[in-house]
């Protein structure tokens, strides 16, 4: 079985192709509006011993998610946009023919993105594939634990650490089309996790 796995180079998405490769064959996907470079996520799954493809997002829902980052004065809701708009490009086989499986790396402690059972039902019937969420029920603490025994992980603050991910692409989009004081307003400093390999 086949199994697109969205893949941003970070820890949460490189454990879960961990967990599931004993079941999928599976591809490490980057979703990207064309506005940061893939090279970083390629790298990770390099190293970690999986094949590597990008999909193209919709440039409109980028401007459309960053416009609401911008009204809300706070990223969750365009995230959330992106990342639904994310999961069913890759489901809908964008960047392969023949998928059985979408996956995520979204952990029971997410505030975002996540993906509501209506929305994993709706892509699983829409797109004839299954919707997985292995870290969905499972906290940080464990996680942690897990990508300790696992994982060579970087970490550092988001603006330092190199990653593939929409959340670096938002944060581009937001600096050209409302300047660099509107990044620091709407998304809150925080660390950052990429992958070198396994450990």
């Amino acid at each position: 079985m086949r199994c697109g796995l969205l893949f941003s180079a970070g820890k949460d998405s490189s454990l879960v192709a961990l967990l599931l490769e004993d079941f999928y064959d599976v591809t490490l996907v980057t979703a990207s509006f064309g506005v940061v470079d893939p090279e970083p996520a390629r790298e990770a799954a390099d190293a970690l011993g999986f094949p590597h493809e990008t999909v193209d997002l919709d440039p409109a829902v980028a401007h459309d998610a960053v416009s609401r980052m911008y009204d809300d004065g706070y990223p969750r809701n365009g995230i959330q946009q992106v990342h639904e708009h994310a999961v069913e490009r890759v489901a809908a086989g964008a960047w392969a023919d023949d998928i059985d499986a979408v996956a995520d790396g979204t952990r029971r402690d997410d505030r975002v993105p996540t993906v509501d059972r209506p929305l994993a039902q709706s892509v699983e019937d829409r797109f004839g594939v299954d919707y997985l969420a292995p870290l969905s029920g499972v906290g940080r603490g464990a996680i942690d634990g897990m990508v300790a025994e696992t994982l060579a992980v970087e970490t550092g603050p988001s603006a330092e650490i190199p990653k593939a991910d929409y959340e670096v692409e938002l944060r581009s989009l937001l600096r050209a089309e409302h300047g660099a004081g509107a990044v620091d307003e709407v998304f809150p400093e925080h660390t950052q996790s990429r992958v070198r390999g396994r450990s």
